[in-house]
């Protein structure tokens, strides 16, 4: 299945190597850091600060839509009751995205226009749209200089997604000292979203495809309240059972399984399963009043149910207590050796986020001797768990280069995986939302949003609705519905983008594309580059295609021997290749023993020949049903054969001298 590849950290901590895998990068590859990669004296460094900063006082008190500015919720989520009274501009910016959003080509040209006129205003928000409508190229010739102007005005004026947008941007560019510094502000905004006791679930965008077919499967369990497993846990609840009243509230507290976020459906269901003795609940009850998530925040009655929960062996309660007795909250005073304490019963019960907590406090020095190297040790076991505040960490390490020597490249890659899972991720589930009531214009725009952003997953999905869709995907151009040629073009500029970032299914398109002139100007060597990028991530196909390549001499060397090599690493990573390897090699065989014969031509007018036959048995035998033909077709090659085998068997009984049946350098029989 496409996805991103892993990126592994190898920290050589004491004597004993630890891994770090990040699913991140853009390309595999391993970075070893060994003991001098250490300060001499990381020690003697201090810190900014040393207090415990994550979920302080700050952005943990604000809403989402405090987090994420212009946030486009209002639309797609509008709050219950009356809604809050808007600004002018702020009325007239949601009005002309609503307009972008219609699929109307009519709203959608005045939805443009009027995003336009507000951002000459200055409003950031819109500011930010105007520069997505130029990256796309919507209603307006493509400027990538206009996109990132604007981007940059509004990221200047306090966007986050536009931040977003240009950290991606500094990133494919190799600007990694600009792109680290907004990735490290998002990823703090992101980080301070987290839960103070157990680790929230991962909501990973869906990815609309497999290969080339529908994700079915993903996007059954992505119908929220119209699901059939949800409705029959559903009914499993309100019939009094404790474990699937638990998972219900679970379901609308983070808003799993395409169910609508519901502070308020959550905190019922929860309340009702603690009243069952369910200890799940009793600590996320104590979550939602430690943040006052549709409740008023009350740190007592939070340490008052985490304490609760502790007791029936959850031991990952014991970050929330101990994180409340590092702060203060719901407790007499802060008391480092009792969160020292609770931390430690939590690592040693194998719950990650003991090792992330006593890793902060042995980097800042809280309640303890500063010890840079084992609170690394700490983050590693963490990250290795897919702890997303361990990565948090461990990125301002080699970002400031506290203990460690400076890896801006690193903490970029570590940053960008914190910051996806900001407030501006909801863009996804929106999407989907949209895919699965059929709203594919709107599907596609939002995808096209995050694409922009840098999600590898929006990229694939908003180029694979362009594909597989076409018109029905209302992709809007330069003047008004995307033409045949713009459709591809924006497809493979997307696909490009998530190849780039390890989609061993899109670089395999890339290369198809090229080779076959799909879109784009027909180009082998560019084709080969592709698959080559494609051959990296492992895939069976693209191995194959590089093969097939060497052996026409297309975009790489005519070598046999190369060829031989890449068949049998694709059946080597995939055995469903057998058949299709097995007649290349017979191929390579005919290839060889006989250059420049008749076969060898036959065999290379096969891809011309193919498209024609596939046609002519499509609307001859397909349609007529004459089975006959067919069958005739058959014995005919059947009958030519024979005949050549015994043409050669003759010369051979005629006194021509037998070699002996082995196998040639390219694993075939020299004789048949």
């Amino acid at each position: 299945m496409p996805g991103p590849k892993w990126l592994f950290l190898s920290l050589a901590l004491s004597l004993s190597l630890l891994t770090l895998s990040l699913s991140v990068a853009a390309r595999q590859f391993v970075l070893v850091l060994s003991q001098e990669d250490f300060k001499d004296d990381p020690s003697a460094e201090h810190d900014s600060s040393a207090e415990w900063d994550e979920l302080g006082d700050g952005d943990a008190h604000k809403s989402e839509e405090d987090l994420d500015p212009g946030s486009w919720r209002p639309i797609f989520e509008p709050p219950a009751g009356d809604p809050q009274p808007l600004s002018e501009s702020d009325a007239a910016y949601y009005s002309a995205v609503d307009k972008l959003m219609s699929g109307h080509p009519a709203l959608i040209e005045d939805g443009a226009s009027e995003i336009a006129a507000e951002a000459e205003t200055g409003h950031p928000a819109a500011q930010s749209v105007l520069g997505f409508l130029w990256e796309m190229g919507l209603l307006r010739e493509r400027s990538k200089g206009k996109a990132f102007l604007y981007h940059h005005f509004a990221a200047e004026g306090g966007n986050m997604q536009s931040k977003m947008a240009l950290a991606y941007k500094y990133t494919r560019q190799d600007m990694f000292d600009k792109a680290v510094n907004l990735y490290a502000e998002l990823a703090e905004v992101a980080v301070n979203n987290f839960l103070i006791s157990k680790d929230s679930p991962v909501i990973e965008p869906v990815r609309l495809h497999n290969g080339a077919e529908e994700n079915k499967e993903a996007l059954r369990k992505s119908k929220g309240e119209e699901d059939e497993d949800f409705q029959i846990l559903e009914y499993q609840a309100q019939k009094g059972n404790a474990a699937a009243m638990y998972k219900v509230g679970l379901f609308y507290y983070f808003g799993l399984r395409g169910l609508r976020r519901d502070h308020s459906k959550a905190l019922s269901w929860f309340s009702k399963a603690v009243e069952k003795g369910e200890p799940r609940s009793m600590e996320l009850l104590g979550e939602i009043y430690a943040r006052g998530a549709g409740v008023e925040r009350n740190y007592t009655k939070a340490f008052e149910w985490l304490t609760l929960a502790s007791k029936h062996q959850l031991y990952s309660a014991y970050n929330g207590m101990g994180y409340l007795y590092v702060k203060g909250y719901g407790v007499d005073q802060k008391n480092y050796t009792k969160a020292k304490e609770y931390f430690e019963k939590a690592a040693e019960n194998e719950e990650v986020g003991g090792h992330y907590n006593l890793g902060v406090m042995y980097l800042k020095g809280i309640g303890v001797k500063r010890d840079v190297k084992l609170a690394c040790k700490f983050f590693v076991v963490a990250a290795n768990n897919g702890q997303p505040k361990a990565f948090f960490q461990l990125a301002k390490i080699f970002h400031n280069g506290v203990g460690f020597k400076k890896n801006i490249h690193l903490a970029t890659a570590l940053y960008k995986l914190v910051a996806e899972r900001g407030p501006w991720s909801s863009l996804s589930r929106w999407a989907l939302e949209s895919y699965l009531k059929g709203d594919l214009g709107k599907a596609f725009m939002l995808y096209s949003r995050m694409a922009e952003m840098g999600y590898e997953v929006a990229q694939s999905n908003a180029a694979w609705i362009l594909d597989k869709y076409g018109e029905r995907s209302m992709c809007m151009g330069e003047s008004g519905f995307c033409t045949d040629a713009e459709r591809h073009q924006r497809a493979h500029s997307l696909w490009w983008q998530a190849s780039e970032q390890g989609n061993e299914h899109a670089a395999l398109l890339i290369g198809d594309a090229y080779y076959y002139g799909r879109g784009t100007a027909r180009d082998y060597e560019r084709a080969a580059e592709a698959y080559m990028h494609a051959k990296s991530q492992y895939n069976a196909q693209a191995m194959f295609n590089l093969g097939y390549m060497h052996e026409h001499g297309q975009g790489l060397p005519f070598d046999l021997h190369l060829a031989k090599r890449y068949y049998d690493e694709a059946l080597d990573h995939d055995r469903a290749a057998k058949l299709p390897v097995t007649l290349a090699l017979s191929s390579l065989w005919i290839r060889k023993n006989y250059d420049d014969s008749f076969m060898v031509h036959v065999i290379d007018s096969l891809p011309e020949l193919y498209p024609k036959l596939e046609a002519w048995v499509e609307n001859v035998l397909m349609e007529e049903g004459n089975a006959t033909i067919l069958t005739l077709f058959a014995c005919l090659i059947t009958v030519l054969y024979l005949r050549e085998r015994q043409r050669r068997q003759a010369g051979v009984a005629a006194g021509e001298v037998a070699q002996p049946n082995h196998h040639n350098d390219l694993g075939v029989p020299a004789a048949l």
